[in-house]
């Protein structure tokens, strides 16, 4: 491997210590870089983020990086392809490990998964916390010493709206994540899964390994489902008092016109729970704006809806019912709704302009 190279390796004993982030469970890497012993660090996409959003001039790029080659990165990250990563050939996720370059780490987006191909949603960070955008794929085993799956590409899809959909939340943030990466990925059963998320970048491969929890199942509804008929809050049932539901500044009174109990099964819908002043994972600002943009484009088909989180605007209050009723307890997520009143896709934790736009035409369908 050359002198250079700083060997990337699990550590295979259980990941146990936990850091308790506020309704999130964070998932848990815990690895040796080069002999020496890191201590266990919850990846949780919440503990990431520094901040989401673009300024009016777009995302900026890291430091000591130029914008042009920013831009380049950007475009690399939203096209990888399987022959851009290596082949398992039968080995162990260490062994494919052991081919890759120690310094990202990954955090998760998506908290939620059960056995079947999953939505597996991730922002790659650099030594200094920088986020990292190229090729990326994932491959997942068992334990770091099972055979390898893999690779499966995720393809980084952009945050950033057209500037006249950009709340002031998002616009004054000074750490933007410009794209989230995501995969389908297919876990065979419930447990621990071992993953390893490796970035291309120029002739370098670099690894960010983790461990996951699968559970066996989960109460919330799921694609070909009907949902519950929940009363999303609207602004006529607040007396017009915008701010007692939506903390996005400005507010969106396009997106309460209507509850979601009274247009559920009669025309489609895009329900978004998210709350972008007080959304633990950072990324809740961002998805409003791309539903505002969405809208724009698909508002005479289907019906756009906003939920806050939170009782009275307050995290120390709870849940506000209607995600009681969904059985959420993290944000942001959407759900498109076909006119039949089944769900045609649901996603979770950040999700681009991409993924959003294919929710929404897969509930037109």
């Amino acid at each position: 491997m050359g002198a250079a190279r700083r060997r990337l390796s699990y550590d295979e004993r259980p990941a146990t210590q936990r850091e308790r982030q506020p309704r999130r469970q964070a998932p848990l890497a815990a690895f040796r870089v080069g002999g020496v012993h890191r201590a266990a660090i919850p990846l949780a996409l919440a503990a990431l983020l520094g901040g989401c959003g673009s300024s009016d001039s777009g995302p900026k790029p890291p430091p000591g990086v130029s914008r042009p080659d920013f831009q380049r990165q950007l475009a690399e990250a939203s096209s990888p392809a399987r022959a851009d990563f290596p082949a398992t050939r039968g080995r162990s996720l260490q062994e494919v490990a052991s081919t890759t370059q120690a310094g990202n780490k990954v955090g998760f987006a998506t908290s939620v998964l059960v056995p079947g191909t999953q939505r597996l949603a991730f922002g790659v960070l650099d030594r200094r916390n920088a986020f990292v955008y190229g090729k990326t794929a994932v491959y997942i085993a068992r334990r770091p010493d099972s055979p390898a799956r893999g690779p499966y590409v995720a393809p980084g899809d952009a945050l950033v709206t057209k500037p006249a959909f950009r709340s002031q939340t998002a616009a004054s943030e000074t750490s933007p994540i410009a794209a989230i990466y995501s995969a389908r990925v297919p876990f065979g059963r419930p447990g621990q899964w071992a993953i390893l998320v490796v970035t291309k970048r120029g002739s370098r491969l670099l690894g960010a390994p983790s461990i996951i929890d699968v559970k066996a199942s989960n109460p919330i509804p799921d694609v070909g489902e009907r949902p519950p008929a929940v009363d999303t809050e609207t602004t006529a049932g607040v007396g017009g008092n915008e701010k007692a539901i939506d903390t996005r500044v400005p507010a969106a009174p396009e997106l309460h016109k209507v509850s979601f109990k009274d247009v559920v099964g009669k025309k489609p819908v895009a329900l978004l729970f998210a709350t972008p002043q007080l959304c633990q994972s950072r990324v809740c600002g961002p998805v409003v704006d791309i539903a505002l943009q969405m809208r724009e484009q698909y508002g005479d088909r289907m019906t756009f809806i906003h939920q806050e989180v939170y009782k009275d605007n307050v995290v120390a209050n709870g849940l506000r019912e209607p995600l009681q009723q969904f059985h959420l307890d993290t944000e942001p997520w959407l759900f498109t709704v076909r006119r039949d009143g089944t769900i045609a896709a649901r996603l979770e934790g950040s999700f681009g302009v991409k993924e959003f736009r294919a929710a929404v035409e897969a509930a037109l369908q």
